[in-house]
């Protein structure tokens, strides 16, 4: 019998994947501290981050979908970490799965491809912000190689409360 794995297909995302990857999202927004944004979005309104995602190039998103059926089970994404120029080689990644897909190996299979995927590319560094507590991303990304670097206090307020951050690095490239 097949693992569970070898059914799930990672590809980049496309148009047609963005009002499933807005309703995971948003899950996000409405019911946890992962994300501080504060308000659900539509599809339109992310329809601009998709674009911002090219199927190559150091930013990117990939999707995991079940094979039979279709279904995204979630997505990784590689985004500038900040605006200015001299930061181009590094980029912040992030990867989240639909609430029922947890604990599938979803976001290890995601990391693994968007990680194969930026190395051909001039990316330095890979950045990922946690909000606290969440020992499971921290396992993640741990397992991963990325190393904590320092935690902002108290940086974030949703549902009437302050957050952390911890930061994580990982070297990409030849730089590894």
């Amino acid at each position: 019998m097949p693992s569970e794995r070898t059914e799930v297909q990672v590809r980049p995302g496309t148009e047609a994947d963005l009002t499933a990857l807005t309703d995971i999202y948003n899950h996000y927004v409405r019911e946890t501290a992962i994300t501080f944004d504060t308000a659900v979005f539509s599809p339109e309104e992310r329809h601009p981050w998709l674009l911002s995602h090219p199927e190559d190039g150091p930013h990117r998103l990939l999707v995991a979908r079940e094979r039979v059926s279709g279904v995204i089970l979630g997505y990784a994404t590689s985004s500038p970490f900040r605006a200015r120029p001299a930061y181009a080689t590094s980029v912040e990644v992030s990867v989240y799965c639909a609430p029922d897909a947890g604990r599938r190996g979803i976001g290890t299979l995601l990391y693994k491809a968007l990680f194969e995927a930026l190395e051909g590319e001039d990316v330095h560094r890979a950045y990922a912000g946690i909000a606290q507590p969440n020992d499971a991303s921290v396992r993640l990304h741990e397992r991963f190689g990325f190393r904590h670097v320092g935690t902002y206090q108290e940086v974030g307020r949703k549902f009437g409360r302050y957050w952390d951050v911890a930061w994580y690095e990982r070297p990409l490239g030849a730089g590894r």
